[in-house]
C-alpha cells in the first residue's frame, strides 16, 4: 500500500485547492491512500521563537505525517503569480531545524497540482515550487501536469468536482505520481 500526503496551500474555507485536493482523494488507484494533511495552525515563522520555543506543535505533526507518507503532493494556489506566502512557511517551517530536512524530505517523492479561477491554472506558482524542492531534496514529479484553470466553475457548491474532463486529467495524474512514487520509493 502506497500512502501519499496531499496539502492544499490555502486556509481559506471554500478554497478551490482544497476541493481539487478532496476529489483526488477520490480518484487515487488501487492500492494507494491519499491522506490530506494541514497547514492551519502554522504561526509565521520565526526564528527567535523557534530558539525560545521550540518546533509549534502543529508543525511537528505535519512534519511527522510528511516523513512518514511514502509521498507527497502540494496543490498550491497562486497568488501574484507565484507560491502562496502561507504555504511556503508552513514547509519553511518543516525545514526547522535544518537537521530534520532529511528525515521529512530528501529523497521523497513530490507532485505539485493547483488550481485558480484565473486562466492561468497555477502554472507560474508550480513552476515557483521546483527551486524549494530542490533545497530540500525531494524528487520532483515531471511526467505529468495539472493546471485547473477557471476552477470557479468545475466544481459544484458542495464541493464536488462537476467537469469530467479534470476528472479524466486528475486520474491520470494521480495514476502516474503514484507510479513515480512507487520507482522513486519515497
Amino acid at each position: 500500500m502506497t500512502t501519499l500526503l496531499g496539502i492544499a496551500g490555502s486556509l481559506r474555507a471554500g478554497s478551490l485547492n482544497r476541493k481539487l485536493l478532496q476529489a483526488a482523494t477520490e480518484r487515487t488507484p488501487d492500492g494507494v491512500t491519499l491522506e490530506i494533511g494541514s497547514i492551519a495552525g502554522i504561526p509565521l515563522y520565526d526564528g527567535d521563537a523557534e530558539r525560545d520555543e521550540g518546533v509549534p506543535a502543529p508543525v511537528e505533526a505535519l512534519k511527522d505525517r510528511i516523513a512518514a507518507a511514502d509521498g507527497l503532493l502540494l496543490v498550491t494556489p497562486e497568488y501574484n503569480q507565484s507560491i502562496p506566502g502561507v504555504f511556503k512557511n508552513a514547509i519553511d517551517w518543516c525545514s526547522r531545524p535544518p537537521k530534520d530536512i532529511a528525515r521529512v524530505f530528501a529523497g521523497k517523492p513530490v507532485g505539485v497540482i493547483g488550481a485558480t479561477p484565473g486562466r492561468g491554472g497555477t502554472r507560474a506558482a508550480q513552476d515557483a515550487w521546483l527551486s524549494v524542492f530542490r533545497g530540500l531534496s525531494l524528487v520532483p514529479f515531471l511526467g505529468e501536469s495539472l493546471y485547473v484553470a477557471g476552477a470557479a466553475k468545475v466544481f459544484d457548491d458542495d464541493g464536488a468536482l462537476t467537469d469530467d474532463t479534470i476528472a479524466r486529467l486528475l486520474t491520470e495524474y494521480l495514476e502516474a505520481f503514484a507510479a513515480f512514487t512507487a520507482r522513486v520509493g519515497g
